[in-house]
């Protein structure tokens, strides 16, 4: 079936639009700022007004993906600041708004997975149609697609949403047309969640003398830790003819291409440690028809983020926790004020290791006692800590004793390199960590996740990581007599 161009509903005469008029008469200066520069901020550039063609109009357009809206946690703690981090998505599309409002944008597109999955109840759809509903009361319009985890086939609720707001059919691509600013949208969202047809292929060609935009919820041609979706390559996006490709599905920022634009924003909102760093949305300033500006703008409430401390040489545990509060206080300045849910992980050889390995669940209070001595309790939340240091001793020497000690380190080590052969061990570590696991009201497992050595150990696994830190404890205590 043919594409269908339409005008967006809700936009007749009497709508509040910043016409390209007064677009003109404002002072360029202040309506087209130069990007901002900084850490993770593409440098805004100034292209040349074509000198032939179409009198394109200018104006400034805000690009938003995977919102995840009322994203379900897992495999938080039991101290997890639970109800902050649950609300965070909702906090951060509040942002958003606020951010599109100040800065007077033309209007938003948001490329997909507006949800996480089907809502338990209303409310979750009430939140995002509030949203939408302060952008356009602002005179701020928005186009949206659905991708993998809000899919029509997903959802079995639906909320109308305000005029002014259009979220793009699933059943062919879409068209909306805004003569007023010169401007064309296209896309198309999902029908169901695994979508493996290349969309793109069936978008329509550009419009003659509009400044296109192609709305595509999609892996390109694939990235890690993600499924591939509507898969299609940069090339045959490059040469559709759209002047913007406003992409979504990847939770990382990155600018694929720049002549034409294809643009990943992230999402809005990091979920967990995998997600961690600045997220938010692109905003697009648009001049005389051509792209001058592509800037990141930080709109998270929360953020994730890792961080390695170096532990080498460290002579006891004191030594350990005085890096650990330096690398704390560091990272929460570079949060800018936002919630951090900070992941550390210790790494080195140092004569501190057995003191450290010892009681795994007292390092992370003391830890979190360390930091507290250089931040507020409502600035962090200390989610794990991954202990990798190593004791300071000569493997090499060791390995070549002929006694029990150059034994144990021999067995362990071939057992590191060849896992089938660890049967007896995994099955006698497998027994344990069972046990361990299921004590009490249970649900550990879950809470640990998928990955924890512990989950491993206790379904018959054995990591590599795992018998190494088992050597090295054991190595760590002969080594004391």
């Amino acid at each position: 079936m043919p594409f269908q161009r339409r005008t967006l509903p809700g936009v007749a005469p009497g709508w509040p639009t910043k016409s390209p008029a007064a677009a003109a008469d404002a002072p360029l200066l202040n309506r087209y700022a130069p990007a901002r520069s900084g850490p993770g901020l593409p440098l805004a550039f100034e292209a040349p007004a074509p000198q032939n063609g179409p009198a394109l109009t200018s104006f400034r357009f805000l690009h938003a993906a995977d919102l995840h809206l009322d994203s379900p946690l897992r495999g938080l703690g039991a101290d997890a600041p639970a109800t902050r981090i649950r609300q965070a998505t909702r906090d951060a599309l509040g942002r958003m708004v606020d951010f599109a409002i100040a800065e007077k944008v033309d209007f938003v597109v948001v490329a997909g997975d507006l949800y996480d999955g089907d809502w338990p109840d209303f409310r979750t759809g009430q939140a995002l149609v509030a949203a939408f509903g302060r952008l356009t009361r602002a005179g701020i319009r928005i186009v949206a697609i659905r991708g993998n985890h809000d899919a029509e086939s997903v959802l079995t609720r639906s909320l109308r949403l305000p005029d002014g707001a259009a979220l793009l059919r699933a059943d062919r691509p879409d068209t909306i047309d805004w003569p007023e600013f010169g401007v064309v949208l296209h896309g198309q969202s999902f029908e169901t969640r695994d979508v493996q047809q290349n969309l793109a292929q069936g978008y329509p060609a550009p419009m003659a003398n509009r400044f296109n935009i192609g709305l595509l919820h999609t892996a390109a041609t694939g990235r890690p830790g993600h499924a591939s979706y509507a898969p299609c390559t940069v090339e045959q996006l490059a040469a559709h003819g759209y002047d913007y490709w406003a992409l979504g599905h990847i939770h990382a920022r990155e600018e694929v291409l720049r002549d034409p634009w294809i643009v990943f924003p992230g999402n809005l909102q990091g979920r967990h440690a995998n997600e961690g760093g600045a997220k938010g949305a692109s905003l697009v300033t648009v001049r005389h028809g051509r792209v001058v500006a592509v800037e990141h703008h930080s709109l998270d409430v929360v953020r994730w983020q890792r961080v390695t401390v170096d532990c080498e040489g460290a002579a006891d545990e004191e030594a350990v926790l005085e890096r650990c509060r330096r690398a704390i206080g560091q990272a929460v300045d570079g949060a800018e004020g936002r919630f951090l849910v900070l992941r550390l992980r210790l790494e080195g050889p140092c004569p501190a290791h057995l003191a450290l390995a010892r009681d795994p669940a007292a390092l992370r209070q003391k830890l979190l006692a360390a930091g507290l001595e250089v931040a507020e309790a409502d600035a962090f939340w200390l989610e794990d800590v991954r202990l990798a240091t190593r004791p300071m001793l000569d493997l090499d020497t060791l390995r070549a004793r002929e006694d029990a000690v150059g034994r144990l380190v021999r067995a362990i080590e071939a057992l590191a390199e060849e896992p089938e052969a660890a049967t007896a061990p995994a099955a006698s570590a497998q027994s344990y960590a069972a046990a361990m696991l299921d004590r009490g009201a249970g649900g550990l497992r879950q809470a640990l996740g998928p990955d924890h050595p512990a989950v491993l150990a206790a379904e018959g696994h054995l990591p590599p990581e795992l018998l190494q830190r088992a050597r090295d404890l054991l190595l760590a205590r002969l080594a004391q007599g």
